[in-house]
C-alpha cells in the first residue's frame, strides 16, 4: 500500500490523498520547529486577558493551566494515532463518518483555518497601514496574503521548520522585551495578580475560562494534520514534547501571562487584538511593527497550510479534480483577501462559534475511535474497504452537535462544549462497541 501512496501522490510532498509513507517523515527537532509555529499568535495573548477582565486573573489562570493539562493529554494521545497511521484529518474522517460524511468535516477544517488566516491576517495589515501612513487597508492586507501564501509553497518538510524555528526565539524575546517596556513606560501594575472585575468574582471563573479555551479545539485538528510527518520513532517524544503540555505552557500560560501583563498595563478603552498591537506599535515603533509581523507570519503559516491541504482534499473528494498546491494556495488567499476587505467579521464570529461545537464533537468522536485501539498503518491503509457512511459516527456528530447549538442559547451555554464532547465520546464508544460485537457473532468460525 505504501508504494501505490507514493505513485498517487506523485508531485505532491505534503501527501494529501494518502497516508504519509513511513520515510518521508521528519526529524523531531524539524516537526517541533514547524509546529511550534502556532503557539504565537496574539489571539491568545486576547482571550487572557478577557478572561481575566471578566473573572478575574487568578481564575484566568487557574482555567488556562486545566487548559495546558486537557490540551496536552488529548494531544499526546491523537498525535501518536497520527504518527503511526500517516492519515490526515480528511482521510481519518473517512473512516469516523465514511466517505460523505468526511466531506464535511473536511469543509469545517478548511473554512476554520481560513478564518483565522483572515483574522490573524488582518492584524498583520492593520499594523503595517497604522506605521505606513502611505498604505492603504486594501494594499496592506494584499500584501499580508501574498506573503502568506508565498510561505507554504515549500512544504512543511523542507521550509517552514527552518523558518518558524529561526522566529521562534524572536518571539519569545521579542515578548519579554515589550513587557519590560510596558512596565518602564507605565509602571509596573502591582494588582495584576489580584484584579477582579467590577462588582466581585463570577462563580466558577475557572470553569467558564477552561469551556471558553474549549472553542478553539480545532488545535486538535492541527496537531493532527501536523503530527502525520513524525517518525514512528519519535511519537513518545512528539506525544509529550512537540504536540504535549510544553507546548500549550508556551502556547496558553506564556502568551496568557504576557497578555493579562499587556492589558494592564497598556493604555486602551477596549480589548481585541487591534488594540493590543497598535498598543505595541505605539510603544515600540518599528520593533512593534516587526515583532507583530514575527509573531503573525508565524501563525498564519499554520492557517493558510492546512487552508490549503483541505481545501485541495474538498475538491478532490466533491469534484473528483485533484488541484496542485499552488492553485489550492492562490484560491485560499483569494478568499481571505476578499474576506478581509468584504469587512465581515461580525459574521466570520458567529460562524466560528458554530463550528467550534461541530470541532469538539469530531474530537469526541475521534478520540472514542483512538482508544479503542484499532490501528491503522500507511502500508495497511485501504478506503476502499470504507462505506459510503459510518452510521454511529454521523450519529454521535450529529446528536452532540445539535446538543451543543441548543444549549449555546440556553442559561447552560458554558456547559455547551462538554456536553458536546460527553455525548460525542459515549454514542460513538457505545456504537462502535456495539458493532463490534455484532462483527464478531455474524463472522463464520
Amino acid at each position: 500500500m505504501q508504494e501505490d501512496a507514493k505513485t498517487s501522490s506523485s508531485g505532491d510532498l505534503d501527501y494529501t490523498d494518502c497516508p504519509m509513507p513511513t520515510d518521508q517523515r521528519m526529524t523531531r527537532g524539524s516537526l517541533m520547529m514547524a509546529w511550534w509555529a502556532v503557539c504565537s499568535a496574539i489571539f491568545y495573548m486576547v482571550v487572557a486577558a478577557a478572561m481575566a477582565r471578566s473573572y478575574g486573573t487568578v481564575n484566568a489562570l487557574i482555567g488556562i493551566v486545566l487548559t495546558v493539562l486537557c490540551y496536552g493529554l488529548i494531544n499526546a494521545v491523537i498525535s501518536r494515532f497520527a504518527i503511526r497511521s500517516g492519515l490526515t484529518v480528511a482521510l481519518f474522517s473517512r473512516i469516523l463518518f465514511g466517505h460523505v460524511g468526511a466531506v464535511i468535516a473536511t469543509l469545517i477544517f478548511f473554512a476554520t483555518a481560513l478564518y483565522y488566516a483572515v483574522f490573524e491576517g488582518y492584524v498583520m495589515a492593520l499594523v503595517l497601514s497604522e506605521w505606513s501612513a502611505s498604505l492603504t487597508m486594501t494594499v496592506a492586507t494584499l500584501i499580508v496574503v501574498v506573503i502568506g501564501v508565498a510561505l507554504i509553497f515549500g512544504s512543511v518538510q523542507h521550509w517552514l521548520d527552518k523558518f518558524n524555528g529561526v522566529l521562534l526565539p524572536v518571539y519569545v524575546v521579542g515578548m519579554l522585551v515589550a513587557v519590560g517596556m510596558a512596565i518602564a513606560e507605565f509602571g509596573y501594575p502591582a494588582d495584576w495578580l489580584t484584579r477582579v472585575p467590577e462588582g466581585g468574582v463570577p462563580s466558577w471563573g475557572w470553569l467558564h475560562t477552561f469551556t471558553y479555551y474549549m472553542g478553539v479545539w480545532v488545535l486538535m485538528m492541527f496537531t493532527f494534520d501536523y503530527a502525520r510527518f513524525g517518525r514512528v520513532e519519535d511519537e513518545a517524544f512528539h506525544g509529550r514534547v512537540t504536540f504535549g503540555i510544553p507546548f500549550y505552557l508556551m502556547t496558553f500560560l506564556f502568551s496568557g501571562v504576557v497578555g493579562i501583563l499587556l492589558d494592564t498595563c497598556l493604555p486602551s478603552e477596549g480589548l481585541s487584538e487591534a488594540s493590543i498591537v497598535l498598543g505595541l506599535l505605539e510603544l515600540m515603533g518599528l520593533g512593534g511593527l516587526l515583532l507583530v509581523w514575527v509573531t503573525q507570519s508565524r501563525i498564519n503559516t499554520a492557517n493558510f497550510y492546512l487552508a490549503t491541504v483541505n481545501l485541495q482534499a474538498c475538491i478532490n473528494k466533491l469534484l473528483g479534480v485533484r488541484i496542485n498546491k499552488i492553485m489550492a494556495g492562490c484560491l485560499v488567499g483569494g478568499g481571505a483577501w476578499a474576506l478581509m476587505s468584504a469587512d465581515v467579521f461580525s459574521y466570520l464570529l458567529n460562524a466560528l462559534a458554530y463550528q467550534g461545537v461541530f470541532v469538539v464533537a469530531w474530537v469526541g468522536v475521534a478520540l472514542a475511535h483512538i482508544l479503542t485501539g484499532r490501528q491503522v498503518t500507511p502500508q495497511s491503509w485501504d478506503e476502499t474497504t470504507l462505506s459510503s457512511f459510518n452510521p454511529w459516527g454521523i450519529l454521535a456528530w450529529g446528536v452532540s452537535t445539535i446538543i451543543g447549538i441548543v444549549l449555546m442559547h440556553s442559561p447552560l451555554s458554558g456547559a455547551s462544549a462538554v456536553a458536546t464532547f460527553i455525548v460525542a465520546s459515549l454514542v460513538y464508544g457505545i456504537g462502535l462497541r456495539l458493532a463490534l460485537r455484532r462483527e464478531s457473532l455474524v463472522a463464520p468460525n
